[in-house]
């Protein structure tokens, strides 16, 4: 958690230039019509154990080869009072869907570890939600969709592609930011004070009356991942009453951390890979 990261100044003058537009353009690269479709994908993950398919999912990834439609980052809101009732207020840019591979006629939702999830996020100048981004994604979706929970083979690629079909399904075609699909792979205090090393944590997948089936949970070993994880990309450069902040800098905030993060303890900024 030490780590330090050099922010191009292209990315954050892009931020700058699109924040106050509807949407936000991540540096992702462009993908090439030869990459794989999500189906070719999962045909290929088939039965393969999580290392392989966690590998080919981030060369893929990497490479640009995901959707169109998620390289488009939109904004959502946060607003909290300090003790002296002085009003602040934060955007965050966050990708509209859970990360995906393919183009945009034949895609696929993939749930990743938290090790490729974050040199995923590293490579994009992201960074994975806390509880209360969560929430606020969820509050501010134009997309709500029950969850449908799954009970054979939860950790297989099959599932995890039943389940994509599953909710393309629901969606009927939809656009726009959606949620209610999945449990987020969060950042969470309880990650690093967890008696047990290698915890991931995951939160979420609200059900249509708000409430979320996932309670904040950190009880999985860190390669755990089954058809119901979501991995939704955020960009690290936040706007904070009018000016750019990097997200740590923000959680490092003893006032300005509560517009992020609900938990006791707001100190975990990233998972180790």
């Amino acid at each position: 958690m030490k780590k330090k990261y050099f922010i191009p100044v292209l990315f954050f003058f892009c931020l700058t230039a699109c924040s106050s537009g509807k949407i936000f353009r991540p540096d992702i690269p462009d993908r090439t019509a030869a990459e794989m479709t999500g189906t070719a994908f999962f045909k290929t993950v088939a039965a393969w154990n999580w290392q392989q398919r966690d590998s080919l999912a981030v060369e893929q990834i990497l490479s640009g080869n995901i959707p169109s439609f998620l390289k488009q980052f939109v904004p959502v809101s946060s607003v909290i009072k300090d003790s002296n009732g002085i009003e602040h207020k934060a955007v965050f840019y966050v990708a509209p869907d859970y990360i995906a591979i393919g183009n945009d006629e034949d895609w696929a939702r993939v749930p990743l570890t938290p090790m490729a999830a974050q040199k995923i996020a590293d490579s994009f100048n992201c960074f994975l939600p806390t509880r209360k981004m969560v929430d606020l994604i969820y509050r501010q979706a134009v997309v709500k969709l029950e969850p449908v929970p799954m009970y054979a083979f939860r950790d297989s690629s099959v599932t995890m592609w039943q389940h994509h079909l599953i909710i393309e399904g629901q969606r009927k075609g939809r656009k726009g930011l959606i949620a209610g699909i999945k449990k987020d792979l969060v950042l969470s205090g309880k990650i690093t004070r967890d008696a047990k090393p290698n915890r991931e944590a995951i939160y979420g997948w609200h059900q249509l009356n708000g409430q979320p089936i996932q309670p904040l949970y950190s009880g999985h070993v860190n390669w755990w991942v089954d058809y119901s994880h979501g991995i939704r990309l955020i960009s690290r450069i936040i706007k904070v009453d009018g000016r750019m902040m990097d997200y740590v800098d923000v959680l490092k905030d003893p006032v300005l951390q509560q517009l992020l993060c609900d938990e006791e303890w707001c100190d975990c900024y990233r998972y180790s890979y």
